[in-house]
């Protein structure tokens, strides 16, 4: 798939969390932007002193966006204080335009993968390329009837990126896709949609070994926070998963 570069012009915009935002955006050009789930973006824009730099996005894009196959371009955008690409994106009107290039990344589900179980593990804005995911999840659910596990690790449910989507997913298949939210500082209020069986109160690389990692029938995705993906890329290991049965994507924090 060759590298493209492009134009990408803004669509629409909201909060996912008090520090984060999900930005749909349309290629400028008319095109649409073929890509396979889990791969990621770049936009390119320059500092105050016209140094040029770049940040990475996962795309949150799901195909069968209302806007049409293939025509949205969706990411999660992390708010730091004084960072530069908080600055640009902060200041982006509708109808704004920004440079960006891709798509780009191997942090993919693989059309020659035989595995029964899918454990999918997140921090933050690493779960994003899941929700990309979800389509061909269900398609995978229906052709081969895969597990899936999701363990998605934050702080509190204010910051449980896209949470009612993979709510209503799970509860649509209820015998294949497991969702597990780790809230690490504050658990929901009892009696709330956040408060279902599956939360945990703790970090997400606590609870892996709960779920009996196999090497027989797992591939493990892991993608966030590197203290996590380390962790948990140790711990699968022991487990006796082999190295290319663990997928891997670190999300630094930049400003």
């Amino acid at each position: 798939m060759a590298i493209q570069h492009f134009p990408l012009k803004l669509v629409s915009r909201r909060m996912l969390a008090p520090t984060v935002g999900h930005y749909v955006f349309v290629r400028d050009d008319g095109a649409p932007l073929d890509f396979i789930p889990g791969q990621f973006i770049q936009v390119h824009f320059q500092y105050g002193d016209g140094t040029a730099t770049k940040r990475s996005y996962s795309l949150a894009t799901i195909h069968d966006h209302a806007l049409g196959p293939g025509e949205a371009v969706e990411i999660a955008v992390s708010y730091v204080p004084g960072g530069a690409a908080t600055a640009l994106f902060e200041g982006l009107d509708i109808g704004g335009v920004v440079d960006a290039s891709g798509p780009f990344g191997r942090f993919c589900l693989m059309p020659q993968d035989a595995n029964r179980r899918y454990l999918l593990i997140g921090t933050g804005t690493g779960v994003t390329p899941y929700r990309s995911m979800l389509p061909e999840l269900e398609r995978l659910i229906g052709e081969r009837g895969v597990e899936i596990v999701l363990l998605f690790g934050a702080r509190n449910p204010t910051e449980l990126l896209y949470g009612d989507e993979f709510r209503a997913f799970a509860h649509k298949h209820p015998d294949h896709f497991r969702f597990v939210p780790c809230f690490s500082r504050e658990l929901p209020e009892p009696g709330s949609a956040q408060a279902h069986a599956d939360v945990r109160h703790g970090y997400v690389q606590q609870f892996l070994a709960e779920f009996a990692p196999n090497p027989d029938s797992d591939i493990a995705y892991l993608c966030g926070n590197p203290n996590m993906v380390d962790a948990c890329f140790e711990a699968l290991k022991g487990h006796g998963l082999a190295v290319p049965q663990v997928r891997r994507e670190k999300y630094v924090s930049s400003k």
